[in-house]
């Protein structure tokens, strides 16, 4: 099989949520394998910080400030693109946030932001990124970056689960209404993951427990275990994929 099914020389991806965690490392990934990359966040110093470090490993780093939420905020950056010769063939909705709180007690203001972030935000940016993929004629890729919660449910993370449910859902949406103009839009559901999210539930000696014995992996994953999906769903190798999520999540969905 020819390597050059994977190569992401001469694309440009904007990675949402990007200057840290799993969003970085999707980046960091994706301009390995030869695509000028975009880093996102809302504060400027870790995007700077971000995009130096990026640049240090020789990639093509460029950044981006803007609240992936704010749907103004969101045409502004990019109407930057445009302005900047920046032609987005990627797109990775990484952007996520989390609060934990039984439903009993969760007040509709921050179920929104969780929705707002997690879900509307992807809807925002893929719209903006897409309407230009149309224009120009050459399609391009969506990678919408799901949870086991796009299929599993547990307590206390109610807005999460509906937010990365409808994640899933959206890829389909994407799918049935962008494949005529050669967009794949797909998801990744990842497992636990060793993420700053993450740290309060890998410190609890309890739960920390729980993830290991309900897994066959008997692990956490890393961060980097995500990057060979996210390349292959950013890639030619894909270009028949459309509307699917990819769980990568040691095999916790595949047993009981």
């Amino acid at each position: 099989m020819s390597t050059t099914l994977f190569d992401l020389n001469g694309r440009t991806a904007l990675v949402t949520g990007s200057a840290r965690g799993i969003g970085y490392c999707l980046a960091e990934g994706l301009g390995a394998a030869g695509a000028a990359v975009i880093v996102n966040g809302r504060q400027a110093a870790a995007v700077e910080d971000a995009v130096a470090r990026l640049r240090d490993r020789g990639i093509n780093a460029h950044g981006s400030v803007f609240d992936v939420a704010d749907e103004a905020a969101v045409a502004a950056a990019f109407q930057a693109f445009d302005r900047q010769g920046l032609e987005i063939d990627v797109l990775v909705n990484n952007a996520g946030i989390q609060h934990r709180q039984p439903m009993l007690e969760l007040d509709v203001k921050d179920w929104q932001r969780v929705i707002d972030t997690n879900l509307t935000a992807a809807f925002l940016v893929g719209r903006e990124a897409a309407r230009r993929m149309v224009a120009r004629g050459r399609g391009g890729k969506i990678v919408n970056i799901g949870s086991l919660t796009s299929e599993a449910a547990r307590a206390t993370v109610a807005p999460y689960t509906v937010a990365k449910g409808g994640i899933k859902m959206l890829s389909r949406a994407m799918a049935a209404e962008w494949a005529q103009f050669n967009i794949q839009a797909n998801s990744i559901g990842p497992g636990y993951i060793l993420t700053d999210m993450n740290t309060a539930l890998v410190n609890n000696p309890q739960f920390d427990a729980w993830v290991k014995a309900s897994n066959p992996s008997q692990r956490w994953g890393k961060p980097e275990e995500l990057v060979g999906t996210a390349v292959y769903l950013a890639s030619a190798a894909s270009d028949y994929v459309n509307g699917q999520i990819i769980y990568v999540d040691g095999g916790w969905l595949a047993v009981l």
